[in-house]
């Protein structure tokens, strides 16, 4: 087992190893002075892992309810949430109980939003299932759902108590959801590691999980602890998050999140090269590296929409679209982009 400690507003572990799921309540109940325990999941991971996780905790001397809510990104809204916080209330949870988040990106976002609120906030252990949330979402503090105008738009940052990260559970992942957590593995080799660009090329990172999430939540600590609220250095995470999500919002969220990243990173990569701030050689690196992952480089829907799309992006700031840019490997730069000049980025990245 790999310990990482994050220091933030909260001080955390990100505990990386097979088999830690079984330990859930062990390695949980020093850090939760209560005793009773609801684990939020979705309809797709609950029957996968829910009775393990409940057995754990009682083991330790939980009381365990449990929330399930229907599977994707179509749940992660403000009904879901509002259920959510009612279903603590009517369980009876205090501010010394936790929430236990059990599955992908959607269910760590919302139910580490539903801790942040109830009794204006009680601890949260995530347990991430998928590969993009265990390298990505689960660490770091971003929590939220999304509104009908946009993705993660009504949210906060709220600090896990622990992270859980089970190489082993991602066995069971269906091979479009794999596919989706590379390309956030790829989006932190092209910000801050060739070293790491340079493995995922020469092996699949099916078959170096532990250390390649390692590598990614190393590289995330380092920029949690250095910019935990997203004023400066963090932004840099978004490397093709914006047109992603507006990819995502145009497919009404049948792209996976990780599909529109890959999407995104292809466009933003290739406008950079046609505005003259990227290294030429960068972009058959990236266009092939997501090819061999069997990602998308393409953005299937008209500039018209996406830019549309975008113009809704959180990481908006009054009148410019913040994109992040790539300069070369392992160095990025975020582009603030004035509302009259994103379409011709967009042209630039290939959207027509």
């Amino acid at each position: 087992m790999e310990t990482i400690s994050v220091h933030a507003s909260r001080d955390y572990e990100v505990r990386i190893g097979s088999g830690l799921l079984t330990r859930t309540g062990e390695l949980s109940a020093p850090l939760i002075k209560g005793r009773h325990a609801i684990i939020v999941s979705d309809s797709n991971v609950w029957p996968l892992y829910g009775s393990m996780v409940q057995a754990s905790l009682e083991d330790a001397g939980f009381q365990v309810d449990h929330f399930i809510f229907p599977a994707g990104e179509q749940s992660k809204n403000t009904d879901a949430l509002v259920q959510l916080l009612t279903c603590l209330a009517q369980k009876g949870m205090t501010r010394s109980d936790g929430v236990f988040a059990l599955g992908g990106g959607v269910t760590g976002d919302m139910a580490g939003l539903a801790a942040s609120l109830y009794l204006r906030g009680i601890p949260c252990v995530q347990l991430p299932t998928s590969l993009l949330s265990v390298v990505d979402s689960s660490v770091g503090g971003k929590t939220a759902v999304d509104l009908d105008s946009g993705k993660n738009q009504a949210g906060c940052f709220y600090q896990p108590s622990l992270v859980l990260c089970d190489p082993a559970l991602l066995a069971s992942l269906p091979e479009a959801e794999y596919r989706a957590g590379c390309a956030e593995v790829i989006k932190t080799a092209v910000l801050f590691s060739p070293e790491l660009f340079q493995k995922l090329t020469e092996a699949p990172v099916r078959e170096q999980f532990e250390s390649v999430i390692a590598a990614c939540v190393g590289m995330k600590r380092d920029v949690v602890e250095n910019d935990e609220f997203d004023r400066g250095q963090r932004a840099l995470l978004n490397l093709g998050h914006t047109i992603g999500h507006a990819v995502e919002a145009c497919s009404n969220f049948t792209i996976l999140h990780g599909e529109g990243v890959a999407i995104g990173m292809a466009a933003i990569t290739r406008a950079a090269v046609e505005k003259g701030i990227c290294d030429p050689a960068l972009l058959p690196q990236v266009l092939d590296i997501l090819q061999k992952y069997g990602l998308p480089t393409e953005v299937p829907y008209p500039l018209a929409d996406i830019q549309k799309a975008a113009e809704a992006d959180k990481k908006r700031s009054g009148s410019v679209t913040n994109f992040v840019v790539p300069e070369a490997l392992g160095q990025c730069r975020v582009e603030p982009v004035p509302a009259g000049e994103v379409a011709g980025w967009l042209k630039a990245g290939g959207i027509r």
